[in-house]
């Protein structure tokens, strides 16, 4: 298919962006193309305002427009117990089901040394010296239920047991509203793991 050239330049771009592929992007040009120039301006803004102004919390390795995000901010967390997660995307899913109130600890990452990604590339000595220095009770580890997010999961119980702090695992299981006859083995096995007294 022959595009014009600014078309196919942007089609291009929008093919940079996770999970778009060229018939996406297709879709996705021919939207923009039917907007007004002030809703795509808005939208580049919004694009570079976001570039520009975030950065990573110094303290917990979160999304943040300052130093410090807003859970570390905030004296009415719980100051004891740190939830750990690979991506700063991590901490915007567990904050939408408004169950946990502690802290957070963002790895930015998962072991694979296929990828070349070892322990030193992720974030474990800010999290060793920040349970040491503030009083940690509980590390919950919620990283992803892959071969990597559990990797990392076993290597972050045995790197933190020592320190003396409860270390704990997030439940996997079935989905709300889910029927038992679809999940996959794996699936059944850690919810079966998983399960409590009710």
């Amino acid at each position: 298919m022959v595009y014009p050239h600014s078309l196919k330049k942007l089609v291009d771009v929008l093919c940079c962006f996770p999970g778009v592929g060229p018939k996406s992007a297709q879709r996705l040009a021919f939207y923009l193309l039917g907007c007004s120039r002030e809703e795509v301006t808005a939208m580049a803004r919004a694009m570079v305002d976001a570039k520009d102004k975030l950065n990573y919390c110094v303290i917990c390795g979160s999304l943040a427009e300052g130093e410090h995000c807003s859970y570390c901010s905030d004296p009415g967390r719980d100051q004891q117990i740190l939830c750990v997660v690979q991506e700063p995307r991590d901490v915007l899913v567990l904050e939408r089901a408004g169950q946990f109130k502690g802290l957070y600890h963002v790895l930015h990452g998962a072991l694979s040394p296929l990828d070349g990604i070892g322990p030193e590339e992720l974030k474990l000595e800010q999290l060793v010296r920040r349970i040491e220095e503030k009083a940690i009770s509980e590390a919950i580890i919620a990283t992803n239920p892959t071969v990597e997010g559990d990797a990392t999961a076993g290597y972050l119980a045995r790197l933190l047991r020592p320190l003396e702090i409860t270390v704990t695992r997030i439940a996997f299981g079935l989905p709300a509203g889910g029927d038992i006859e679809y999940a996959d083995d794996l699936t059944l096995s850690r919810a079966l793991e998983g399960r409590r007294e009710i």
